[in-house]
């Protein structure tokens, strides 16, 4: 088969489509025939050299990918050669094979065609993780979201508004901030204009977000415990602005509030399975009935995929950028 591999980390000229070696399924694995990946800024971080594949996972980016089951390893039930899916992956997306633990694998939701399904198991299963299965966002509370129109952004707007919450956003400029609105959110902070603290303050009535999903990390650790409410909830899911910050610890004591971090890629497989298992149960039937949907930006053939890596890292998208074989 072909895949993108990375013989030298660096910029998106170090991504090559090869040949290599065909996957073989484990047992306990299926072997799907790749219609689609998608870019995940974790992906940049690997072309890198900064993010190395857990042990033992494909050495090839891609952590999600849509396509046909073509063979089906020992000791799986419930799937079958023919089924088209997306998947969870720790890697191997980019290619034109990959074989998968078959608790990662979900149906094509109804409605879908397989180049819309590969964008959304990563989002899914992070915005549901940590939004929801840690967190607890419920009814009425407000959420605030930074990043609010990158692919995290979306389905975490969607989502929210689907289980009756209240949405702010951050983005950069009117345009994104335009999409997010169109998408739901209800409160719209440009983040390079605003002060998204004092901002959430005003249309909060002084409250704060109940919770808060961050991707950038150390750079708005402090201002995201001042934007935080009273029994807050603060999920760190990314470092992009840098990974050390003081914290203030009197001020997140006083708002008997909460700060978590999570990954999803290094997780044990038990956890991996139960989360896409909750994916299949909460988000599914939402995008079987059309209250969300995977925002694609554009597709890129995978053989070209030093240019999607371009498009994000310049961050002119919104949604997923879809990488097509």
């Amino acid at each position: 088969m072909r895949a993108i591999t990375i013989p030298e980390p660096g910029g998106p000229e170090a991504l090559v489509w090869a040949d290599v070696p065909d996957p073989q399924p484990a047992e306990g694995e299926v072997l799907i025939e790749v219609v689609a990946s998608a870019v995940n800024r974790a992906d940049l971080l690997q072309r890198q050299g900064f993010y190395d594949p857990p042990p033992g996972s494909s050495p090839y980016p891609g952590l999600e990918c849509s396509g046909r089951i073509v063979a089906v390893g020992p000791g799986v039930h419930g799937w079958a050669i023919g089924d088209e899916v997306c998947a969870l992956l720790a890697g191997g997306g980019y290619a034109e094979k990959v074989a998968v633990p078959a608790g990662q694998v979900l149906p094509l939701p109804p409605g879908l065609d397989l180049v819309a399904a590969a964008a959304l198991p990563e989002v899914a299963c992070t915005v549901w993780s940590n939004v929801f299965m840690i967190a607890h966002l419920r009814p009425g509370e407000t959420l605030l979201v930074h990043g609010g129109a990158s692919g995290i952004g979306t389905m975490a707007i969607q989502l929210a508004k689907a289980v009756g919450a209240r949405v702010a956003v951050t983005a950069g400029g009117p345009e994104k901030l335009a999409r997010c609105a169109e998408l739901g959110a209800d409160i719209l902070i440009d983040y390079r204009e605003q002060d998204f603290v004092q901002e959430l303050r005003k249309a909060t009535d002084g409250k704060g977000a109940d919770v808060i999903l961050d991707i950038i990390g150390a750079k708005y650790l402090q201002k995201n415990v001042k934007a935080l409410a009273v029994s807050g909830r603060l999920a760190i899911i990314g470092m992009q602005g840098g990974v050390k910050a003081e914290l203030n610890l009197a001020a997140l004591l006083a708002k008997r509030a909460a700060i978590t971090a999570t990954g999803l890629r290094a997780r044990p497989l038990s956890e991996k399975a139960a989360i896409v298992a909750a994916v299949r149960e909460h988000v599914w039937p939402l995008i079987g009935n059309g209250q969300v949907r995977p925002i694609v930006d554009r597709t890129i053939p995978m053989a070209d995929a030093a240019e999607a890596h371009r498009v994000v890292d310049a961050s002119a998208h919104v949604g997923k950028v879809v990488l097509t074989v």
